[in-house]
């Protein structure tokens, strides 16, 4: 039986839903846990896409995605297909890990969109020790929307949503709190059930247009390495590395390029060196406070 076509837009906020097959646990440890953050991160940082909250459970994960402009489905086959890479190799197994394609849901209004956040964060109430403390659960975005920890993974774009319960961030913080143990599981559910509102979801985002120059981005980062931009043209040299591995990132991000084109417009390098530089790149984003706004920095003057 052939697969139905998955619905979805450049522009929409999707609920996420990832499971794994029946005979695995799709995170056996807090490690496990921590590397799928991570991934997330370095998608994030490619595909500059907004995280609006999650919650990993033992076999399955909660994600709310804000596409910004990229296809969920490139995000998405870019953090499961490297995840089950990682994890296959750790546990010495082969096979599939995902059961089926990821699940997607376009969030279509405000009320949708509010329901939704507080029912990903109410699962961890299904283990016990968290019943009644949620927000104790160290691989759910909760206790980030509360205060009551930091982002340490800088990932979460909590501020969005929790304009939707208060017009200040305190007053927010409070009516979700209460919100949350007011509506059990199923009860939230229901609500997204009732979402019949299949019209253009007008709200405050700014959406990303991914439509930008490879030649400005070229021109970008020579001038800010102190380069000649001849250079991202010369082959096996290790001065300009972090020069094309940043070019690598922002065209990737904000063109929409695939390698192929990558390795055509800096000259016929290979797909794979197009994936170390692309690697490289996101490390000097995460790493180096210098590099940390490039891709916003880069917006700011183009757009």
């Amino acid at each position: 039986m052939p697969r139905t076509a998955r619905v979805k837009t450049d522009e929409s906020i999707f609920h996420i839903m990832c499971k794994s097959i029946s005979e695995v646990t799709l995170f056996k440890d807090d490690e496990d846990k921590k590397r799928y953050l991570l991934l997330i991160k370095k998608y994030k940082t490619l595909h500059n896409f907004k995280l609006y909250g999650y919650c990993l459970m033992d076999n399955h994960v909660h994600l709310m995605i804000d596409a910004n402009g990229c296809d969920i489905s490139k995000i998405m086959h870019g953090i499961n297909f490297s995840y089950a890479m990682y994890f296959n190799r750790k546990y010495k197994r082969e096979g599939h890990l995902f059961k089926d394609r990821f699940k997607s849901k376009i969030v279509y209004s405000d009320r949708y969109l509010r329901t939704l956040s507080l029912y990903v964060h109410n699962n961890p109430t299904d283990i016990i020790e968290y019943k009644d403390s949620p927000e104790k659960y160290a691989f759910s975005s909760l206790s980030i929307f509360l205060g009551k920890t930091t982002d340490s993974f800088n990932l979460v774009d909590y501020v969005f949503v929790m304009s939707l319960f208060g017009d200040n961030l305190k007053g927010a913080r409070k009516n979700y709190y209460n919100l949350l143990f007011r509506c059990n599981e199923e009860k939230l559910e229901q609500e997204m059930e009732f979402e019949d509102e299949k019209t253009d979801y007008n709200s405050e985002r700014n959406i990303l247009v991914r439509n930008f120059k490879s030649d400005d981005i070229l021109d970008f980062i020579a001038l800010k390495m102190n380069m000649s931009k001849i250079n991202f043209y010369t082959k096996y040299s290790r001065n300009f590395v972090n020069a094309k591995a940043l070019a690598v990132v922002l065209m990737r991000s904000l063109c929409n390029f695939k390698s192929k084109d990558i390795s055509n417009i800096l000259g016929n390098i290979t797909q794979a060196r197009i994936s170390r530089l692309s690697t490289i790149g996101i490390g000097l984003i995460g790493s180096e406070e210098k590099y940390g706004k490039i891709i916003d920095d880069f917006i700011k003057c183009y757009a």
